[in-house]
């Protein structure tokens, strides 16, 4: 860290003008953009002088890149790299991306809790039968956001977010946190975005207590990382207690929900529905039950995207790289212990 260059390794295909914004932040940086889909197109002398990798999910050897010292990953999730060895090298560094997708997640999110509370997908479902129903009165009575409690499996840069969204609802917003005595966040979040001192949740509950806050919650949101903790957190157990009039939205990873518990849950309408767009297996299998089920909305593993990610990524990773250059803590840390 203490040599007069840096050589940054780069394997992620961003934008070439956002290149300079990177360059421009110190002459002691050398850039080396390899826009490749394997690590072994990379050539082993830009592997062997790289101390500074961005890459989205080509990870080297320990042999391969014998000075690396810092990994900065694309994604909030590394669910896929936990286990790679060179992360276990003494005085390794790795970051994540979490608080670069936490704007487009929560407008994701917040867009399923309305068109649940509202049965959009039963009003659409009227629209292409060429039906107006007699009992819409009844049918379409909304489950409104003012006043609900929305229940945040998680209390992360995405469930922060959201929870600011919804303060201009009304709505009352439960979370659990793994340190519940501590609302503060440490991690990344842009100015004038998320929740930095926890003003608004409402309520935050420990991780062990996530089946009290359930049964509490109008809305559950499922937003935690895939670690060997959180694998079918969301299970019977859970959707036992939830209100039959609840309903749930899941952007976190495939593997977080049991999604069998889950099927059962919304055949046997122990919840009255749900917004799914991760699944264990991608792209979701045709033979999967939730293709046809009524009451869930879809999609394809979306809430994530945004045109303007890859300038959040660089925004987040230039702070990064100016807080390594200084010899700073660096933000986003991956805490192996915690598996995120």
């Amino acid at each position: 860290m203490m040599s007069d260059k840096i050589d940054v390794l780069l394997t992620v295909n961003i934008s070439e003008d956002l290149l300079p914004k990177l360059v421009a932040i110190s002459p002691r940086l050398n850039m080396h953009v390899h826009k490749v889909s394997r690590a072994d197109e990379i050539p082993q002398d830009a592997w062997a002088i790289a101390e500074v990798l961005y890459t989205g999910r080509i990870i080297p050897l320990p042999d391969q890149a014998p000075n690396l010292q810092w990994i900065q990953f694309h994604f909030t999730g590394v669910d896929h790299a936990r286990e790679a060895a060179i992360l276990r090298r003494e005085g390794m560094i790795a970051t994540t991306m979490s608080g670069a997708t936490a704007t487009q997640v929560a407008e994701h999110i917040l867009s399923m809790l309305l068109a649940l509370g509202r049965r959009l997908p039963e009003a659409l479902e009227l629209q292409r039968k060429v039906v107006w129903p007699k009992d819409r009165w009844e049918r379409f009575s909304p489950r409104e956001l003012r006043h609900a409690t929305v229940g945040i499996v998680g209390y992360g840069s995405i469930g922060r977010q959201l929870a600011r969204l919804l303060h201009a609802f009304g709505a009352q917003v439960f979370a659990t946190k793994r340190d519940a005595m501590h609302p503060q966040d440490e991690d990344y979040i842009p100015d004038g975005f998320g929740d930095p001192n926890g003003d608004y949740v409402h309520r935050l509950y420990p991780a062990e207590a996530l089946r009290s806050m359930a049964t509490a919650a109008d809305f559950l949101v499922v937003s935690t990382p895939l670690t060997p903790a959180t694998r079918d957190l969301i299970n019977a157990d859970v959707f036992e207690v939830m209100k039959p009039t609840a309903y749930l939205v899941d952007i976190s990873r495939g593997g977080v929900i049991n999604q069998a518990a889950l099927v059962n849950a919304l055949k046997e309408k122990k919840i009255a529905g749900a917004a799914l767009d991760v699944f264990v297996d991608e792209p979701l299998p045709a033979e999967s039950s939730f293709w046809k089920l009524p009451n869930v909305i879809l999609t394809p593993h979306i809430s994530g995207i945004s045109p303007e990610y890859d300038q959040r990524a660089m925004q987040l990773f230039a702070e990064n790289l100016g807080r390594y250059l200084a010899g700073k803590p660096l933000l986003n840390q991956f805490r192996p212990a915690r598996g995120y």
